[in-house]
């Protein structure tokens, strides 16, 4: 395939999200000699205005170190084309003769690149290269970034309750997942034992009622003498909105490009609080948010995410070849297979947490959950148990 390949990333950036594009540039080199790799700056933003990076004549060295490099080194975007939008990104493709577009990121990224296949006319391959820390993506078992992020957020949590085994109290954390409790859940992943915290996970698959968190809360103390808590940004309330839509008036509500709701201020933290101080009042408690610092930790980072992310850029070279669709991880036989499937599989739709990943209160792993994070997420320190 000749011509000019293009690569973007959108969306949140992560700890391997470079790694899928430096796979993709380096395979059409190896694939297509004679084709021109770019990169777009800023996403489909990069091609609106014509801003790119020449990845073609980058010594491979190099860009094996921008690989192993956190964030997104093409910068990235929350813009989601409109029809006025997809023509003006598809003049400015046809303008630099394009025959294949990869763009690496979530649900937003693969709805872009549905759009742009239904204007397109099946002139230009468009491929989605799979990428979210939220691992909610339809037709995968797991998605590069989730793994690293995963083991920041196991870590975070059994630090956590080595600290409040010291020096007993309550400790609530808020992580990352605006439609999907998978990072959450990882929260349990290297918990030491059943005594462990995290000792209640609240998921947005599960709705969250601020009267049973006070009593699950006392509930815990009573057991353990401290309650650790890992909860998702997007938690829902009983009436299936977002919690800190019942918490923060309509006018104030902060949104991004795409509609979706700002979850990461401080207001839902500040709900918690309030919760903890007035269903237990003089109690030892601690909120805090983990904020974005899992999706990008430069040391958290999986040597396994590392190559998987790596192996679905090169991946979607291949798709691009048969043009076009979407990058799915999947297993079989407990190994991780790379899959080509159509874009409107995945293209904006979400992917919940499995119902029997949660106890029947839905507030601790189930077996089936268990064996899914120990197989993604092992222990990887050997812990002693604490005497207290």
């Amino acid at each position: 395939m000749a011509g000019t390949f293009v690569i973007a990333q959108g969306g949140g950036p992560t700890a391997v999200i470079n790694q899928t594009m430096v796979g993709a540039a380096l395979e059409v080199r190896k694939r297509h000699p004679g084709a021109k790799v770019l990169g777009a700056l800023h996403g489909v933003r990069g091609i609106r205005d014509g801003n790119y990076v020449d990845l073609t004549e980058i010594p491979e060295a190099e860009l094996r170190r921008i690989a192993g490099t956190p964030s997104a080194a093409l910068g990235s975007t929350r813009d989601k084309p409109d029809a006025a939008y997809c023509e003006v990104v598809l003049k400015g493709l046809q303008k630099i003769d394009t025959q294949a577009f990869i763009y690496i990121g979530g649900n937003d990224t693969s709805g872009t690149q549905q759009i742009l296949t239904d204007a397109s006319g099946g002139k230009i391959a468009f491929v989605h290269a799979p990428k979210t820390i939220d691992n909610d993506l339809e037709e995968n078992d797991h998605t590069p970034g989730f793994i690293s992020a995963a083991e920041y957020v196991a870590g975070a949590f059994l630090t956590a309750d080595l600290d409040f085994r010291a020096l007993p109290g309550i400790y609530v954390a808020i992580v990352m997942g605006r439609h999907a409790g998978f990072l959450t859940a990882a929260s349990a992943a290297w918990r030491i034992d059943g005594e462990s915290g995290p000792h209640l996970i609240y998921v947005p698959e599960r709705a969250f009622s601020p009267k049973q968190f006070v009593d699950d809360v006392k509930r815990t103390l009573a057991k353990h003498k401290r309650c650790i808590v890992a909860v998702s940004e997007g938690v829902t309330a009983e009436d299936g909105r977002a919690l800190v839509e019942t918490l923060v008036p309509a006018e104030k509500l902060e949104r991004d490009a795409h509609g979706n709701l700002k979850l990461s201020g401080g207001d839902l933290g500040m709900a918690f609080e309030h919760a903890l101080k007035e269903g237990l009042p003089g109690a030892r408690a601690r909120v805090d948010a983990l904020g974005y610092m899992p999706r990008g930790f430069v040391g958290a980072i999986s040597k396994v995410d590392q190559q998987e992310a790596f192996d679905a850029g090169a991946f979607a070279v291949a798709v691009a070849g048969e043009g076009g669709g979407s990058v799915a991880l999947q297993v079989e036989n407990g190994k991780t297979v790379l899959r080509k499937v159509p874009l409107i599989n995945v293209a904006g739709k979400t992917r919940h947490m499995p119902e029997d990943f949660l106890d029947a209160a839905g507030t601790g792993l189930a077996p089936a959950g268990k064996a899914y994070f120990e197989r993604l997420v092992p222990k990887k320190y050997d812990v002693g148990k604490p005497f207290v």
